[in-house]
């Protein structure tokens, strides 16, 4: 099957397979949040991205193998609501940007900075500290050494536009300056991203409009 990206709350995951990764997909709770499972085809280590919601439904998808480690983009509640659980169940690693983790309430283990990276298995995730929707969000970027680029973009950057930044003019303007100069200019148009809701998308698909969301200002 064509991986899509196209997931909804009750439905089944989608599989995006790449020579090293496998990334599964899962949309959960009442705020549609999207979970993503990283398993490294080396070793059979796992990553979660996002313990959004739903713990059944993540620890089954996680199955009996469980997770080395897990990340949260940010600090916002519809992205943590079954970190505590998972972590309870499963004992990883946890991971946040450095200026959220006090927002989250269950204690990060390893506090990240823009550049630091992530391994699962023998997979190497960058980190990108990201600042307008929250003062420490996170994204994560695959470069695959055997096709194009793959970043979990947290709520920093969905299909039509950056994240949420409240009708706050600053929050805004540096929102769109790092995901301009950490994600746009050093990543190419087929970089596919991952967001923490909604449907996928590529920069390339989304590059054209970056006037647009700057004449907005949203």
């Amino acid at each position: 099957m064509t991986y899509s990206g196209e997931v909804k709350v009750g439905g089944p995951a989608d599989v995006h397979e790449l020579k090293d990764l496998m990334i599964t997909k899962i949309a959960v709770g009442p705020m549609d949040n999207n979970a993503y499972l990283l398993r490294c085809r080396a070793t059979d280590e796992q990553l979660l991205i996002d313990a959004a919601n739903d713990a059944h439904t993540l620890l089954g998808s996680i199955g009996d193998d469980g997770i080395a480690s897990v990340v949260t983009t940010h600090r916002h509640g519809d992205h943590w609501q079954a970190l505590a659980e998972v972590v309870a169940a499963t004992h990883p690693r946890t991971y946040a940007g450095r200026d959220d983790a006090e927002g989250i309430p269950v204690p990060t283990d390893v506090l990240l900075e823009d550049g630091d990276t992530v391994q699962v298995g023998q997979v190497e995730l960058t980190a990108r500290h990201l600042v307008g929707h929250t003062p420490g969000s996170i994204a994560l970027v695959y470069d695959d050494p055997h096709g194009h680029p793959h970043v979990f973009t947290g709520d920093c950057l969905f299909p039509g536009g950056v994240g949420n930044t409240h009708k706050d003019p600053k929050a805004f303007a540096r929102l769109i300056h790092d995901v301009e100069t950490k994600i746009f200019d050093v990543l190419p148009d087929e970089t596919w991203v991952y967001p923490g809701h909604g449907n996928d998308t590529t920069l390339g698909a989304e590059r054209p409009h970056l006037p647009e969301w700057h004449a907005r200002g949203w």
